[in-house]
């Protein structure tokens, strides 16, 4: 009869909170799975032998395992883990049950009352639902942009060299970010994949491995841009390509074989679930680990960018009132953040359930969006960039000028326009010049000529 009773309780309850948190439906069935497992796991290990000096005995009520108890005995427990994705910054209350001697009563006070803010159950629903609309536009137009970077630096050889190359890396970890953030979230929170939890899938896991590796090889390309930078302001000559190797192993190497070691630990020792929840700590540190280096070592090489900055802008040669080496130093600075993710380092030695609501804006918010703004800073606004595009721009209008000439000299009758040939020659002639004279080169030459 409870036991029944308690089940439909669970039904009912289990319906508000999917209707209520429909982000988090999926989150909860796995959490819910995982605490039956546990509680089984206890269950098994007491004999049924050791249950007959209890006239209640232990007992998994669909939300909470209840340990076995005497005749008179009270027994509280916490708020069940899946309370805590609604209000995790709320205090939690106590359920109770009394031992009788007809067996359990029911709960008390009621989960929904006990375990629930009754003003506040609106706000995690539309807090979760504003992350992810935020973490999908940014990673959409973060996509669009790098892309269109890519494109840009691949398709101009004079930009080729060992800057744009790690440029180039750093991209395509950022466009593996992202895809592997849709592609996780396709797989693991899909209407029709929606139980993921209990159905512990090849496909599931292997997808978790990819975007495990993406984002650690993001984090460590973010960290070679960093080494670059400050190599390059310390060091007056070094072999960029013998360097650009080593980067490139870094890279792509170390979080191959961290994500190696760290999936075959998981094989062995946690295999439980899609591998999209880190309850082992120990076998989260395996990727963690390198990732806090690699952010912490990114913030020191950052503080000796500063400084040489500082330096280098209080330098006589290069001038200026006191107000405005401030303002280039905070410019400077401003643009070497996203750059170089030192945002990053605010949750980086934080715990996993330690502000997860700050966690989420800063990682998945104002992260998604970083992969844009790398784009834009260096590609879209770079001097080398925007010359080359410009040259390609002119030699296309005098190319096309030139198929208009031919055209018309093929087809005299396309003459009568109002525009001769010569009269077209001559413009091409103009501008051609024009364009030539437009060039660094020229303009060095030009302003040597004698006045």
């Amino acid at each position: 009869m409870h036991r029944h009773m308690t089940r439909e309780s669970f039904l009912v309850l289990f319906l508000i909170i999917s209707l209520m948190w429909p982000i988090h439906s999926e989150i909860s069935n796995c959490v819910i799975k995982r605490e039956e497992e546990r509680c089984m796991e206890r269950i098994a290990l007491h004999k049924p032998k050791d249950d007959e000096n209890f006239e209640c005995p232990w007992e998994w009520d669909n939300l909470t395992c209840w340990e076995a108890a005497s005749v008179g005995e009270v027994m509280k427990v916490n708020c069940p883990e899946l309370f805590e994705f609604m209000s995790p910054e709320e205090g939690l209350g106590t359920i109770s049950r009394n031992c009788t001697e007809f067996g359990w009563s029911e709960p008390y006070p009621y989960y929904g009352d006990a375990c629930m803010i009754g003003d506040n159950t609106t706000k995690p629903d539309m807090y979760y639902a504003s992350v992810k609309a935020l973490y999908t536009v940014g990673y959409s137009t973060s996509l669009v942009s790098l892309i269109a970077a890519m494109v840009i630096l691949c398709r101009f050889r004079k930009l080729h060299c060992t800057r744009n190359f790690i440029h180039m890396n750093l991209f395509v970890s950022f466009i593996l970010r992202a895809i592997s953030v849709f592609i996780k979230d396709g797989v693991l929170y899909a209407e029709e994949d929606s139980d993921h939890c209990f159905v512990h899938t090849v496909g599931c896991k292997a997808v978790m491995v990819f975007f495990h590796y993406c984002v650690m090889s993001n984090y460590f390309w973010l960290f070679i841009e960093g080494l670059y930078l400050f190599t390059l302001l310390v060091e007056t000559f070094f072999p960029e390509r013998r360097y650009f190797y080593w980067y490139t192993i870094i890279g792509w190497g170390t979080p191959t074989i961290c994500v190696t070691i760290w999936a075959v630990l998981r094989l062995h020792f946690d295999d439980s679930g899609c591998w999209d929840m880190n309850d082992n700590t120990a076998l989260w540190w395996v990727i963690k680990g390198p990732v806090v280096a690699s952010i912490m070592i990114n913030f020191v090489l950052f503080i000796g960018i500063i400084i040489i900055l500082v330096q280098k802008l209080q330098s006589p040669d290069i001038g200026g009132n006191e107000s405005s080496i401030y303002l280039r130093l905070a410019r400077s600075t401003l643009l070497l953040i996203p750059l170089f993710g030192i945002h990053y380092t605010v949750f980086a030695f934080s715990p996993e359930d330690f502000s997860k609501r700050e966690r989420l804006v800063f990682e998945l918010g104002l992260g998604s969006f970083q992969g844009f703004v790398v784009a834009v800073l260096y590609c879209f606004l770079n001097g080398e960039v925007q010359s080359e595009i410009k040259r390609k721009w002119r030699s296309w209008t005098v190319n096309r000028y030139f198929a208009v000439d031919l055209k018309q000299q093929r087809h005299p009758s396309l003459a009568s326009s109002g525009v001769n040939g010569g009269t077209q020659l001559s413009i091409l002639s103009k501008s051609s010049s024009q364009i030539r004279m437009s060039s660094p080169l020229a303009e060095t030459v030009n302003l040597n000529l004698p006045t």
